[in-house]
């Protein structure tokens, strides 16, 4: 059963140090994620206890006791060490939502390495652009992927390893690839953690921006301290709990809560490999008797969808809590989910670079459906004017949201690119680029992007990143890439483009162009429709006005064109 204890007592005397005495942690000692997460659980006396539970679309199932965790852990990081691997070297994890991406990343830790997750649908290009600015020096990844690596290792001087974990013994392996195989190789016991401390680096995960590339967000060790607090205060996780977070560790909340945070809290973990599909996610539920659900809106959209019959087919009464991650949750699958399930979502916000939940529907509070909820505590938020970036006192009134930078979990600064970690703040305020409004009980309501990034199903897709693949495209002159609406998805990709002489504007060119985009980069990044045009808006100055094309897809005011150059 569930020990909430309300927001409002919890507000009271808050301070980080709740998670510290907890973690029997005290200021300069080390602390290292992968030995909180494994070694430690194990000294709790919990060793035996069923730390992973994992299926995949064949139904194969494998588990991992808490032991297993400690031991398979120690030996990713024994191996990486064996390689020459060292602290601070970036360890790319490019892995479908197996278990060695779930041990792989806390090996890494281990010895201090910094790991760097990345979804495994990426294209050869959008993995040689993020390697490329870690300077990454090996990456573990399966078979089936290998051959994207493959394509772009002479491009990349500091990659020394491709790590396999599955390789085919009757296949050769190629310059710098080895085998990393946890079901025949020997498991280590006994692994010298790195003596990591607070505010050394332990994961890089990769966002999208509106402009330039891709940009590498650095973690601590420290961002334990917030992910352990908000996953046993907001996700409710009790010691009897079978959570799943359906995230793939690929994006930041697979990593700080679908990896550290439930196993930094001894909770039992589920993760299903297959694609999305009601009949298979509540099958999954009712055969584990999943306790604690954290998914995202697109997700519930999409059983939405599929109707409520499809859940009257299986039992599901083990849920006790839900929550929700990645873009906002409409009010309509609030209610939804409490007319099917008997127990509402309960919406969480935080980004990639707050590195853990900053505003949620704390449980046991009111829900409003469509409200992000209240700052967790220790989280000092407020709405700020967008011009002089003070505090709006207005009730309703729309800004940007800005938090009082100092959180456990914050990051640390964008990989190589400091000068736009420093734009992130202003008036002492860091801002997450969204807009929101509070009204007068606290509950802050979310309103948009203050910029161009597109968030498709909870995921962030750069527009210039697009653009860019776009013109190599041989039949490409220029592109505009927008957000349209959607159903499920809230927003997806379109693309605007002109086409080079000789090429005609239609169905097959299309596909064609899609299908090049989601090679190149992945499926998010694929517009899911090119509109053919033969120019675009653009400035007297020849900057291309994308607000022009996104207001006409969302049926907004196209607003001022004063700049816009004379056709």
């Amino acid at each position: 059963m569930s020990n909430i204890i309300s927001y409002e007592e919890r507000l009271k005397n808050f301070s980080w140090k709740a998670a510290e005495e907890e973690l029997e942690y005290k200021e300069g000692n080390v602390i290292n994620i992968g030995w909180y997460c494994s070694d430690r659980i194990c000294n709790m006396g919990k060793a035996d206890k069923t730390a992973l539970i994992w299926e995949n679309m064949a139904g194969v199932e494998r588990k991992y006791s808490y032991n297993d965790l400690r031991l398979t852990t120690n030996t990713v990081g024994n191996f990486l060490r064996e390689l020459g691997i060292k602290n601070e070297d970036r360890v790319c994890l490019f892995m479908d939502k197996i278990p060695e991406l779930y041990i792989g990343l806390l090996g890494v830790l281990k010895i201090g390495a910094i790991a760097q997750p990345l979804f495994s649908a990426f294209g050869d290009e959008s993995l040689f652009v993020r390697l490329d600015n870690a300077e990454t020096t090996a990456v573990i990844t399966q078979k089936k992927h290998a051959p994207k690596i493959r394509k772009i290792m002479n491009r990349l001087p500091n990659l020394k390893h491709l790590i396999i974990v599955d390789h085919d013994p009757a296949k050769p392996l190629g310059p710098g690839e080895v085998v990393l195989d946890l079901h025949t190789m020997p498991w280590v016991d006994e692994l010298e953690i790195f003596p990591t401390k607070a505010e050394s680096p332990s994961v890089l995960h990769y966002t999208s921006g509106t402009t330039g590339q891709p940009k590498g967000v650095k973690h601590v060790h420290y961002s334990l301290i917030s992910q352990y607090l908000t996953t046993k205060w907001v996700l409710d996780i009790q010691d009897d709990d079978i959570y799943w977070c359906t995230a793939d560790p690929g994006w930041v909340t697979g990593t700080s809560y679908g990896i550290i945070g439930g196993f930094a809290t001894g909770a039992t973990s589920c993760v299903m490999d297959v694609g999305f599909s009601a009949d298979a996610w509540y099958k999954f539920i009712e055969k584990h008797k999943v306790t604690m659900w954290y998914s995202a809106p697109t997700a519930i959209r999409s059983l939405m969808k599929a109707g409520a019959d499809v859940v009257k087919k299986y039992k599901l009464t083990s849920l006790r809590h839900l929550a929700s991650v990645g873009e906002p949750l409409n009010s309509e699958a609030v209610v939804w989910s409490e007319k099917v399930f008997g127990k509402a979502f309960h919406d969480t916000y935080w980004q990639t670079e707050t590195g853990s939940i900053m505003i949620c529907n704390f449980p046991g509070m009111k829900i409003k459906p469509g409200s992000m909820g209240k700052p967790f505590p220790g989280i000092e938020a407020c709405v700020l004017d967008t011009e002089t970036f003070e505090p709006l006192t207005e009730s309703g009134k729309i800004g940007l949201i800005g938090f009082k930078p100092g959180w456990p979990a914050m990051m640390r600064t964008y990989w190589r690119n400091e000068a736009t970690y420093q734009n992130k703040f202003k008036n002492g305020w860091y801002l997450p680029g969204d807009r929101s409004s509070i009204d007068n009980e606290g509950y802050y309501w979310f309103v948009g992007r203050d910029d161009d990034v597109i968030n498709t199903g909870g995921h962030l897709v750069s527009p210039f990143e697009v653009e860019s693949a776009l013109l190599e495209n041989e039949m490409v002159a220029e592109s505009a890439v927008v957000s349209k609406p959607d159903d499920i998805n809230m927003e997806v990709v379109k693309a605007f483009v002109t086409l080079n002489p000789g090429f005609e504007g239609n169905k097959d060119t299309e596909l064609i162009i899609m299908n090049f985009i989601r090679k190149k980069l992945s499926p998010l990044a694929m517009p899911q429709e090119i509109e053919f045009v033969p120019n675009l808006p653009k400035t007297r100055s020849g900057k291309i006005m994308r607000r022009i094309l996104k207001a006409k897809e969302w049926g907004e005011e196209i607003g001022d064109t004063s700049t816009l150059e004379d056709d």
